[in-house]
C-alpha cells in the first residue's frame, strides 16, 4: 500500500510551465501519474503536455478534485506557493526548492500545522511509491515496489541506497525525502507512524545527517513504539563543529549538540541498528531478508 501516494493521488504542478516544472511533468506522466492540473499566474487556458493550466490553485482543484500539489517554483517563491496550495485546502502538498528562507518556512510550517495539511519539503526530492506514483524529480527507474518504507535527509545517499537495494532485489514501498533545510515541513517522527501502520512496509531506513534533533526525537518514538525493524545511517560525521556541510540543516553546533554520535547512541538505545555507509544498509537488509524479515 505504501504512504501519501497511490495510483489514485492527483497531482497539481506549481510552475508548471516553467522549465523544471515542464520537464519532470513529463517524466512523472511517464511513471503514471496523475497530474490533473497545472498552475501558473497568467498562463491560464494553456496546456502543458496534455495537462491544462489554471492561473490559480483553487481554480485548478475546484476544476480537477486534485489532492496533492508539487511547487517547481524557486526558493523566493515557495512561500506563497506553498500558502496558495494550503488556502486551498489540499491534503499534501510537496516542495522542492532549496534553500528557502528560514522565516518563509517556519510560517509555511505552522500554516500547514494549522489547517492539517501534511507538507513535505523544502529541498526534497518529492516523494515515491514505486510502481503506483511518484510526485518529485527521482530517477524512478532505480527504484521498484517492495516491502521497506526509506526516509531520507539527503537525496544522494537515498538514490545509491535505493540503487544497490533494487540490484539485490529488495524493493520500496515508499521513499520520502524529508530535505535537507533548517526546517522541514515533515520529519522523520511525523512519517514513522505512517510507516508503522502501513501494512505493505515490513522494514524502515532511515537516512539522517548531522545537525538538529529530528533522529533523537524519532529514536523516542522507535522505543516506544515501532513494530518493524529500523535501520538508520547518520552522514556527515567528518563535518567540523560550526560549519553547514552541504545542508542548511547539517550543522554541529560548538558544544556537539546535532552531532552523529549523540544521535547513533540515541537511536542504539531505541533498538535501531546502525549503519555505517549506505553499502552496510542493504547489507543489514540481506541479513534481515535471510532472516525472513522483510
Amino acid at each position: 500500500m505504501g504512504i501519501l501516494i497511490d495510483e489514485g493521488t492527483k497531482v497539481i504542478v506549481q510552475g508548471i510551465t516553467g522549465r523544471e516544472g515542464r520537464f519532470h511533468t513529463e517524466r512523472m506522466l511517464e511513471y503514471g501519474t496523475k497530474i490533473v492540473a497545472g498552475v501558473t499566474p497568467g498562463k491560464g487556458g494553456e496546456s502543458v503536455c496534455g495537462v491544462p493550466v489554471f492561473n490559480t490553485v483553487r481554480e485548478a482543484r475546484e476544476h480537477t478534485d486534485a489532492n496533492t500539489s508539487i511547487a517547481f517554483v524557486p526558493a523566493r517563491f515557495t512561500s506563497p506557493s506553498v500558502r496558495e496550495a494550503i488556502d486551498a485546502a489540499l491534503p499534501l502538498v510537496v516542495t522542492i526548492a532549496e534553500h528557502v528562507p528560514v522565516h518563509d518556512m517556519m510560517f509555511c510550517y505552522h500554516l500547514a500545522r494549522a489547517n492539517g495539511v501534511r507538507l513535505i519539503g523544502p529541498n526534497s526530492f518529492g516523494v515515491i511509491s514505486p510502481g503506483k506514483s511518484k510526485v518529485g524529480f527521482m530517477d524512478h527507474n532505480i527504484f521498484t515496489p517492495g516491502s521497506v518504507g526509506m526516509l531520507s535527509r539527503s537525496a544522494t545517499n537515498c538514490y545509491e541506497t535505493v540503487a544497490m537495494m533494487t540490484a539485490e532485489g529488495i524493493g520500496q514501498s515508499t521513499c520520502v525525502g524529508i530535505g535537507g533545510d533548517m526546517i522541514a515541513g515533515s520529519s522523520f517522527i511525523d512519517l514513522l507512524p505512517d510507516l508503522n501502520a502501513d501494512p505493505d512496509t515490513k522494514a524502515v531506513v532511515m537516512i539522517g545527517e548531522i545537525g538538529g534533533n529530528e533522529e533523537e526525537i524519532a529514536a523516542a518514538y522507535i522505543k516506544e513504539h515501532m513494530r518493524k525493524p529500523v535501520i538508520a545511517l547518520i552522514v556527515g560525521k567528518n563535518a567540523p563543529k560550526g560549519r553547514s556541510m552541504g545542508h542548511a540543516g547539517a550543522i554541529v553546533s560548538a558544544d556537539g549538540f546535532g552531532s552523529a554520535q549523540s544521535k547513533e547512541k540515541a537511536l542504539l538505545d531505541a533498538g535501531v541498528l546502525i549503519a555505517d555507509n549506505t553499502i552496510h544498509i542493504v547489507d543489514i537488509l540481506l541479513e534481515l531478508r535471510k532472516n525472513g524479515e522483510i
